[in-house]
């Protein structure tokens, strides 16, 4: 997944720069840059047909973008759910040492927990741990 996951980025790098030179190219109403190209602001770089041309090529990249944005993102978070598996182990099993942390003292009688007020700490039939 590591591996996919790179590839879609550069793809998507790559996508990117692709339409901003498209976008770039193209005629607009202004001249922009293709006026630098081509001379007169009203004309494309590349002819008179050639607004047609990379009006579609600019749909056609931005698509292909916007699906290569979606797939890395998936491609993404499943090769940083496959790390986060290696490195806790499978599902469900954790180690013994990670639950006695985690355990909370007994909040339950609203007290501050067993043990913590010098007294002994009492179990569920009413008697004292020894």
């Amino acid at each position: 997944m590591k591996t996919i996951a790179l590839l879609t980025q550069l793809l998507l790098m790559f996508l990117g720069i692709f339409l901003m030179i498209i976008v770039l190219l193209q005629r607009g109403r202004g001249g922009g840059l293709a006026g630098a190209f081509g001379g007169m602001g009203g004309q494309s770089a590349f002819g008179t047909k050639a607004g047609d041309v990379f009006t579609r090529i600019t749909v056609v990249v931005a698509i292909a973008w916007v699906l290569v944005a979606g797939g890395s993102g998936y491609f993404l978070r499943a090769a940083s759910e496959s790390r986060s598996r290696a490195l806790t182990g499978p599902p469900g099993i954790t180690a013994p040492e990670l639950d006695a942390e985690t355990e909370s003292p007994d909040t339950s009688t609203g007290g501050a927990g067993a043990g913590t007020s010098g007294e002994p700490a009492s179990d569920a039939s009413g008697g004292t741990e020894q």
